[in-house]
């Protein structure tokens, strides 16, 4: 009988080893930016053509290949990095496995220029699904260049379970990030398009967030500083008044790689116990230095999980130094007994004595008395005489003046000849039945449920969820026949974000003018909103905003459809009255009455039931046991 198992060919093995390393272009973007990085370049350029789908270039200052290591960074297991097992542990570098290259060139037109600075002359490789179609000589710049185009032409399946571009690209924009905080010496631009995205010089740390994220960014940040023989921490975390519904600005850094860690987002947390409102996470950029012998970074295939030795006393460490960093600058609240000096007594003013303040009352004024002319002053040329200056009190009209003959005009007027409008009601326009149920009052629970009386029983309806299915179909009728009010405001608000906020912004702007928002300019770091929906408060658009490109960022929509639903559900949940508010009788009738005209009045937007119906016989059931 012949063996069944065999080994696989080299470009089958290389596909199945792609669909690990390579997910999405952004997976493409990660690796050849973190090559760049190691080859020590200190200019890296990212060019991005329909959200890598169609092009992924890196060009960078790096030291270059030589034409044997050009040709040998495309097989699999080729590395530099990794001599033996031990190097494992002892890792300072990005790229190690030795595979990536190898992926992407199975599944992608690879073209790479590499030139050596010792070297008069460059080489040019171009590969096509593992296959060299060609490598030779050229004249280049110093550095490397690499071009990954039509991922996935001959995995058309994986093609197929690409996102959007809007999708892809925001994910581009996540990996591009992270590698741009955590160098911020290196120089990095974005092109997308044709259209320059990030241009972001050589800085120091500081200054590369307040970069990325934006000017208003700068006044968040509280510096943290600790350094101890297990791990030094450097980095800023947000004020928590500027804290937000999402966890956007979060990042951990550990040797200058970006990675996830829930343990340490916990230790975040427990050092602004108490300064967070429900549901709001601090800002945080937090560079930690360790050992490389004492983490194992090889624990996870993307390697943005890590796995340290004694996580207690980093947890320790952590919490305590911020802790320490937000009282130190007046951001928590301490407890001080120093005397504040500028509450003292200046030196000058201790000799003298309080002067008691005195007020004059003339008793003799009567202000109905009548105006008599003053004394005028006679003999100069620039004077007023008394018949100037002042009328006789005769001639001005007494109040009392008001009313003489009143009551003989009021004795003219006949009575029996004004006539009224008839009160007699000629019909209804409800029927008995409406005019019984109108009658039948609302009644709320616990400021949570509306009780509201029905012919086979009750029916108890959530308010929250109630509003939320109500206003869900005002806003997608909005936004699908575009037409709704708006308030004008007397003075605009400026919402500021950041350039990956401000494009979802951009991208939903049709959709948010539909609701009833007027967008006066878009600008690089703020929006300018000079007119509201009906229904949404001044201080509530910035709450609103954050709070829908948070959703918009989790659920990343495909389609303009299920755009449209993200935005009409998102603001449906914010704008919603909350448990806890008490209604008047009027607005819990109206309520019970605009859930039921609903399309489904069952459900909320987010398949939760509205209301529950208990009848006569289940209550002469509870009653009977």
């Amino acid at each position: 009988m012949s063996s069944i198992i065999q080994l696989l060919p080299d470009h089958v093995a290389n596909q199945i080893a792609a669909g690990e390393v390579v997910q999405r272009p952004a997976s493409v973007v990660k690796e050849l930016l973190e090559n760049a990085v190691d080859a020590g370049a200190t200019e890296i350029k990212l060019i991005i053509k329909d959200a890598g789908k169609t092009l992924v270039q890196v060009i960078d200052n790096g030291k270059g290949m030589s034409v044997t290591d050009s040709r040998l960074c495309f097989e699999r297991h080729a590395t530099s990095k990794i001599r033996h097992a031990e190097d494992l542990f002892s890792l300072h570098t990005k790229g190690f496995r030795g595979e990536a290259l190898a992926s992407i060139a199975a599944i992608a037109h690879v073209e790479l220029k590499t030139k050596q600075d010792q070297d008069e002359l460059g080489t040019h490789i171009i590969i096509e699904g593992s296959k060299f179609i060609s490598q030779d000589v050229a004249v280049l710049p110093r550095g490397t260049s690499f071009s990954i185009k039509n991922l996935f032409f001959n995995i058309p399946a994986r093609r197929n379970f690409l996102k959007s571009d809007t999708v892809e690209f925001r994910h581009i924009i996540d990996e591009f990030e992270r590698v741009a905080l955590a160098h911020a010496n290196i120089s990095f631009m974005l092109y997308h398009n044709g259209s320059e995205m990030f241009n972001l010089p050589g800085s120091n740390q500081r200054q590369r967030i307040v970069n990325v994220f934006g000017g208003r960014t700068n006044e968040k940040l509280v510096p943290v500083t600790e350094s101890t023989e297990i791990v030094q921490i450097q980095g800023f975390v947000c004020k928590p008044e500027f804290a937000k519904k999402n966890r956007g600005e979060q990042f951990f850094f550990v040797n200058n790689r970006f990675i996830k860690s829930g343990y340490l987002h916990h230790a975040v947390m427990a050092a602004y116990e108490g300064l967070l409102k429900d549901g709001c996470q601090p800002g945080y950029f937090l560079y930690l230095d360790v050992p490389p012998n004492t983490i194992d970074i090889n624990i996870h295939p993307t390697k943005t999980e890590i796995k340290f030795d004694d996580e207690h006393a980093l947890y320790a460490i952590l919490r305590s130094a911020i802790k320490h960093s937000l009282g130190q600058f007046n951001v928590a609240p301490v407890l001080d007994f120093d005397r504040d000096a500028n509450l003292d007594t200046p030196y000058t003013y201790e000799s003298k004595e309080a002067v008691m303040p005195t007020v004059e009352v003339n008793r003799n004024f009567n202000p109905f008395a009548d105006e008599k002319p003053s004394r005028a002053t006679s003999g100069s040329s620039g004077g007023f005489s008394p018949s100037q200056s002042f009328r006789k009190a005769e001639k001005a009209p007494v109040w009392e003046s008001l009313y003489n003959g009143l009551s003989e005009a009021a004795e003219d007027i006949a009575v029996t000849e004004i006539s009224f409008e008839s009160e007699e009601v000629t019909g209804s326009l409800f029927n008995d039945s409406e005019v019984e149920q109108a009658v039948q009052k609302t009644y709320q629970i616990h400021k949570k449920y509306i009780v509201s009386p029905i012919k086979s029983g009750l029916v108890i309806i959530d308010q929250k969820r109630a509003h939320q299915r109500i206003l869900y179909e005002q806003f997608l009728t909005n936004i699908t026949v575009h037409h709704a009010a708006s308030q004008q405001l007397l003075f605009p608000l400026m919402l500021y974000f950041n350039k990956t906020e401000l494009d979802l912004v951009q991208e939903m702007r049709c959709a948010l003018e539909n609701t009833g928002f007027v967008f006066a300019g878009f600008n690089e770091d703020h929006v300018v909103v000079s007119g509201l929906p009906v229904n949404v408060a001044e201080s509530e658009v910035s709450i609103l905003l954050e709070e829908l490109i948070n959703d918009l960022q989790q659920e990343v929509p495909d389609s303009s459809f299920s755009q449209t639903d993200s935005i009409a559900k998102s603001m449906a949940r914010s704008l919603a009255i909350k448990t806890g508010i008490a209604l008047s009788e009027k607005e819990q009738e109206n309520m019970v009455n605009s859930l039921f005209a609903c399309k489904e009045p069952g459900v909320s937007p987010f398949n939760k039931p509205t209301f529950i119906t208990v009848s006569v016989e289940d209550l002469d059931k509870r009653f009977a046991i």
